[in-house]
């Protein structure tokens, strides 16, 4: 299973989503490696809380992947009013500055 799908299905299985996008944003970054992603989280749930209460939640749910696979996470999180305001969309990743990228 790739890294982008155990994203996916860790945050499905634990989040009642309204809308779920796992982006794999490595070519961006990093030569050959599954490390860089953005994730797009609609749900009731983040009804009432804070951005970083939505973003502890993301967090703890990939903790073992945060702390061995993955450089880099874009997280935005949103109500389903939210991301109606929002028109449906994220805001695009900024490029890369260099960090991990080889070559």
């Amino acid at each position: 299973m790739s890294m982008q799908e155990q994203i996916r299905n860790k945050l499905a299985d634990a989040i009642a989503c309204k809308h779920l996008n796992v982006i794999n944003e490595s070519h961006m970054h990093s030569a050959g490696t599954e490390s860089h992603f953005k994730v797009i989280v609609v749900s009731e749930e983040f009804a009432g809380k804070r951005l970083l209460q939505r973003h502890r939640e993301i967090n703890e749910i990939l903790k073992d992947e945060l702390a061995n696979h993955i450089h880099a996470l874009a997280m935005h999180t949103y109500t389903p009013e939210e991301f109606t305001e929002h028109d449906g969309e994220a805001p695009q990743s900024p490029n890369c500055m260099g960090g991990s990228k080889t070559g």
